[in-house]
């Protein structure tokens, strides 16, 4: 019998009617008077996919639409996302007219402006228009400590309110200092300052970030300790090497700018090694602080999760582990005898 003529006997003799999966498909070897001893590998997936896709047609459908409403909803999150940073700017360029007579409650403004705004969607701009303002209003030759002191701010504000685990600080590390480098390839002459004040200024709002989360461990909300504790292994990993992850993002982007660019950055990284022990220091502080306070939430997570190894699905999983260390065994003894059988015919 083919394959074709096989699966075509199949799907007539499936019958839903019987009340088990294993009724089903008995019933239809017995109607087709297959052979199962007969039948090799590709038979055997030809008749699981088929089977599979009678009893999961319905599941398959609502899956596809659940799916396209998740999309749906993702699209509409963003749009009132957006829709909701357009109204935060509203109000604040309302405020803005209101005091704009008054420059100390101006600067207080922007201060609560940088503090409620989402800085990622705008972070480049951001960067390139607070260095590009420093160097316009520089007149003493001096522009290194706005610059540090603003992207301190910056970072800081950016990174604050979100998780610390690696790959969403890197990409704001590396967002600032991208951006930075940007500006610095337009002043060449001004480069080494604006590089090395950005990399301070992100080194020290990435210590400020650190020691506020480090702060508020102790008086973490509930919900966020449950997040903190199934991300703990992470969180600890990621704050053990946050100097590592510093100079990697500086190392990243020096390699994708120009020769002259990329020495003045590895330069001052260099330089900046052994001013990292501040960084170092409040990250591995904050990591002992962590271990602490939840290593012992952490120890009932780990028997929550001991507990649910003895579900359905991890013992299926522990099943398919067995049954794929019999086929890796057999096809190993196979290899071996066809071997021993070369070696003796020689």
């Amino acid at each position: 019998m083919n394959t074709q003529e096989l699966q075509q006997k199949l799907k007539k003799a499936y019958n839903r009617r019987y009340k088990t999966i294993q009724k089903r498909i008995h019933t239809a070897f017995e109607n087709i008077e297959l052979q199962e001893q007969k039948l090799n590998t590709e038979e055997i997936k030809l008749i699981s996919n088929l089977f599979i896709e009678k009893e999961t047609q319905t599941l398959q459908n609502d899956l596809q639409e659940l799916l396209e409403k998740k999309e749906a909803l993702e699209r509409a999150l963003e749009k009132k996302s957006e829709e909701l940073q357009e109204k935060k700017y509203e109000v604040f360029n309302a405020l803005e007219a209101e005091f704009n007579n008054n420059e100390t409650l101006l600067i207080k403004l922007h201060q609560v402006k940088l503090q409620s705004i989402d800085l990622y969607d705008i972070l480049c701009e951001m960067v390139e228009s607070a260095i590009i303002t420093a160097l316009e209003k520089d007149s003493d030759g001096d522009i290194s400590a706005p610059i540090k002191e603003v992207i301190k701010e910056i970072t800081f504000e950016a990174i604050k309110e979100g998780s610390l685990n690696t790959i969403r600080v890197r990409k704001i590390l590396s967002t600032i200092l991208a951006t930075a480098i940007e500006v610095a390839e337009a002043t060449p002459n001004r480069a080494d300052e604006i590089l090395k004040a950005t990399l301070k200024g992100m080194r020290a709002g990435l210590i400020q970030s650190i020691d506020r989360f480090k702060k508020r461990l102790a008086f973490m909300p509930v919900e966020a300790k449950h997040i903190l504790i199934e991300d703990y292994d992470t969180i600890i990993e990621d704050l053990n090497q946050t100097d590592t992850l510093f100079s990697q993002v500086v190392v990243t982007q020096a390699s994708e700018s120009t020769t002259t660019i990329r020495k003045v950055l590895l330069d001052i990284n260099n330089e900046m090694k052994y001013d990292l022990e501040e960084l170092v220091h409040i990250s591995k502080e904050t990591a002992e602080v962590m271990k602490e306070r939840f290593s012992s939430l952490a120890k009932l997570a780990v028997k929550k999760a001991d507990f649910a190894l003895k579900s359905p699905k991890a013992k299926e999983a522990k099943r398919m582990g067995v049954q794929a260390f019999s086929v890796a065994k057999e096809a190993l003894g196979h290899a071996l005898k066809s071997a021993k059988d070369v070696m003796d015919k020689k």
